[in-house]
């Protein structure tokens, strides 16, 4: 079932919402897909994220922005849905990005978020996000997003399986500063207050405030590069939490078909992606 959003949600509402609205005991998820039709991507926004993030602004809209512009809709689809566990505190634990072409700034597209998946972890639960794209009914871009919701309890035994393989090296060394998950806040809209200071973060679990994991990915990819200018798919799988301010590596090593890539620090893996473009 569809459900078709007519404007953009407003976040700190729906923040709000989350916070005041007690969340069902349920073993199963919603189904809904929360859609907006007729989209096109916010110039000053990419060039706010190009600016955070370390890419070139160009005509073509970098692998990871139009998550940026699902945002709001994952969150509106885990507030306003029955979900079982409140957003605030949820970690990003895994990406997937894949495009079958480049993305054009003047594009018109549509864009649909739906779950597709919640499985038991070890630390909790999982809940998988299907980001999807359309331009003229054609798919043109994906991104899956995993978060956990620390704490909650899922039927079923945590997953394993493959997990990318983490580089190691010199790599190129990143200052992080402290005030990094308020600028990438501002600009992506998530305001999950484990990104925005120590003090904000400590009665979620954590000492320090955490950077983005979808600021560290889309470093990452830019010092990769840039945007990929084709078909291209961008997997990233995040570790420890990169604690504000930061100082880390990057580590990129060429592959047959891409880049393989980690963000260290000491004997510490924050990230790691594998880039894999077309020929």
């Amino acid at each position: 079932m569809d459900r078709i959003l007519r404007q953009e949600p407003s976040l700190p509402a729906l923040y709000a919402r989350s916070v005041l609205t007690p969340r069902p005991h349920r073993v199963d998820f919603p189904r809904t897909r929360v859609l907006r039709r007729g989209m096109r991507f916010d110039v000053d926004q990419l060039a706010a994220f190009c600016r955070t993030t370390g890419f070139p602004v160009r005509d073509t809209v970098p692998l990871p922005f139009p998550q940026v512009v699902a945002f709001p809709l994952q969150i509106d689809l885990m507030v306003r849905e029955p979900f079982p566990f409140a957003i605030l505190g949820v970690v990003h634990v895994a990406q997937e990005f894949a495009q079958t072409r480049a993305l054009d700034l003047g594009e018109t597209f549509d864009l649909g978020v739906r779950a597709v998946g919640m499985h038991a972890h070890r630390r909790g639960a999982t809940v998988d996000l299907l980001t999807e794209l359309d331009v003229d009914g054609q798919t043109v871009w994906t991104g899956r997003s995993r978060y956990l919701a620390r704490g909650l309890q899922w039927p079923g035994t945590p997953r394993g399986g493959e997990r990318l393989e983490a580089p190691d090296g010199g790599g190129t060394r990143w200052r992080v500063p402290a005030d990094t998950g308020r600028r990438y806040a501002t600009v992506s809209g998530d305001l999950n207050p484990i990104h925005l200071s120590a003090l904000s973060a400590k009665p979620l679990g954590f000492r320090r405030a955490l950077a983005h994991g979808m600021w560290t990915a889309s470093r990452a990819l830019a010092d990769l590069g840039g945007p990929a200018l084709d078909a291209a798919r961008y997997e990233v799988e995040f570790g420890a939490p990169v604690l504000l301010p930061a100082t880390v590596r990057h580590v990129m090593v060429p592959t047959d078909d891409g880049w393989s890539s980690a963000v260290r620090s000491r004997d510490r893996v924050h990230l790691t992606t594998r880039l894999t473009t077309s020929a």
